[in-house]
């Protein structure tokens, strides 16, 4: 397959909630590798919007209140979609994922047309229930789309256009996560993986472990 056009504009959807301290960070990190960023703001209580107001090629859309991270997403989706940009990356505002990846994330798309950070490689630092979590929802979206996810759970992936003009989510939680990736793969998209760190520091997940066990139950039987 050919070479990715290098002039093929980029854009980055970063949903975020309550994270005053890592968005800047995030953000300023994640523009040194694409054109544009959409911030998400999914109702955040913390003033985390005020850290990056300022920054250039950003574009922060406010959620009244918290959606949940599908919902967000998708706000984001058709901002990237509505303003033709060729590749759309996905990253989490909490500082687990490292932009400088993003490259080899666009690279791969050569192959693929959703690509996806596989952190099971090395998974030192990534709490036991964590793993276990993942490997048992790996392994049955495996099964539902007949293509291998070693690592489900991830945000931070790559996108062609073409995928999000042709799936959209229905969930505002965690979920919403796979259910992408069973409706593409029902369209015939190609899913490929990238492997990069685990890293989880002074951040606080914000999933409810409950809630995700059975939105993702629900989302297998669609």
């Amino acid at each position: 397959m050919s070479s990715l056009n290098p002039k093929s504009k980029i854009c980055a959807v970063i949903p975020f909630y309550n994270e005053k301290d890592f968005i800047l960070n995030v953000v300023r990190e994640t523009l040194k590798y694409v054109d544009k960023v959409i911030a998400v703001n999914d109702g955040s209580t913390d003033l985390s919007e005020k850290q990056i107001v300022d920054l250039e090629s950003v574009n922060i859309l406010n959620l009244k209140s918290n959606k949940g991270k599908g919902r967000a997403l998708q706000v984001g989706f058709d901002e990237c979609v509505n303003s033709n940009f060729n590749f759309i990356v996905t990253i989490d505002g909490d500082n687990q994922h490292d932009p400088k990846y993003i490259p080899e994330f666009i690279e791969k798309l050569n192959s693929f047309n959703i690509v996806i950070g596989n952190r099971l490689k090395d998974t030192k630092s990534m709490p036991l229930q964590r793993i276990l979590s993942n490997k048992i929802t790996s392994f049955f979206l495996s099964l539902k789309t007949g293509q291998n996810i070693p690592d489900s759970q991830c945000g931070f992936r790559a996108y062609k256009k073409e995928v999000l003009q042709n799936v959209r989510t229905s969930c505002s939680g965690y979920e919403a996560e796979s259910e992408i990736l069973i409706y593409a793969s029902r369209k015939g998209f190609k899913i490929g993986f990238v492997n990069i760190p685990t890293t989880y520091g002074e951040e606080k997940s914000k999933m409810n472990a409950v809630g995700a066990i059975i939105g993702f139950i629900k989302v297998l039987f669609k």
